[in-house]
């Protein structure tokens, strides 16, 4: 069994519960997920099975898009609602004025990963040090926002559509975005709605899984050319050695005159190269 499942995870449940459940109700061991999701949060969590579980670094890094909900007035030790509250304000912005900051979010910026995260310093997460009562310096990131939708207000909280890059952090762009309107503000809820060109309303429930539709794995490579192998070519990509390959120089899926997916590679100076084969050994 090898390929891709798009869960619709529940609030509540960690990503490796969502995998475990998963394990049991497919009879498979080799699954994984790519792209965390906190407990808390709902949407799209890409699961991937058997020998797709060899390309989790290459689906966690797509683009990703969510819808939250921002909470004026609480600042958290945890970012979110679910935290110890650290301060409050009675300030509450208009939606006018939280539009009026948005512009600062977009683009090319930093972050400072939050303590309550699965970040690891010097081997340890920086969770399970915040949940000892302790604290650790955390270097800033760099990450790209896409864009910030301003969707209308829901019992005094501002509802945001975000589109962002790997290894963004709604909930620090809630704190942040509080910072600047000065009065702190916290993430209230978080939905992922789309993973690179996967979206959620294709998903299934857990639950639903086993009658669930298994993508193949090379639709995680759905932008890459496509390149027929011919069966001396096959051969040597299927024991791991270059070939002669004609064709533009770039990223390429890899099939067998079968049509079998067998890897996702590359082509560079006339020669064809494995990345991550696929194929069963």
């Amino acid at each position: 069994m090898t390929g891709l499942l798009l869960i619709d995870k529940e609030s509540g449940w960690t990503s490796q519960d969502a995998v475990s459940k998963l394990r049991g109700i497919l009879h498979e061991r080799r699954i994984g997920h790519a792209g965390t999701l906190d407990p808390m949060a709902t949407g799209l969590l890409l699961v991937l099975v058997g020998r797709a579980t060899r390309a989790a670094s290459y689906a966690e890094a797509t683009e990703k898009q969510y819808f939250c909900a921002l909470r004026p007035g609480i600042v958290t030790d945890t970012q979110d609602i679910t935290g110890r509250i650290l301060s409050e304000s009675a300030l509450r912005p208009t939606a006018e004025e939280v539009q009026a900051v948005l512009p600062r979010f977009t683009g090319e910026i930093t972050q400072l990963p939050p303590m309550y995260s699965a970040i690891k310093v010097n081997g340890q997460k920086l969770y399970d040090i915040a949940r000892r009562g302790g604290e650790v310096e955390r270097k800033t990131r760099t990450i790209t926002v896409h864009s910030i939708e301003y969707c209308g207000e829901s019992g005094g909280d501002h509802l945001l559509r975000i589109r962002c890059s790997k290894g963004t952090y709604i909930r620090t762009l809630c704190h942040d975005i509080g910072a600047a309107l000065g009065c702190g503000a916290a993430m209230a809820s978080l939905r992922r709605e789309r993973c690179g060109h996967f979206s959620v309303a294709d998903a299934c429930r857990v639950s639903e899984a086993e009658s669930g539709r298994l993508l193949p794995p090379d639709t995680l490579f759905a932008d890459k050319k496509e390149l027929i192998l011919s069966e001396k070519q096959e051969r040597l990509c299927r024991v791991g050695n270059s070939f002669a390959a004609e064709g533009e120089e770039g990223e390429y899926r890899f099939y067998a005159p079968s049509g079998e997916f067998l890897a996702y590679g590359s082509i560079c100076a006339g020669q064809g190269r494995t990345i991550k084969s696929f194929f069963e050994v």
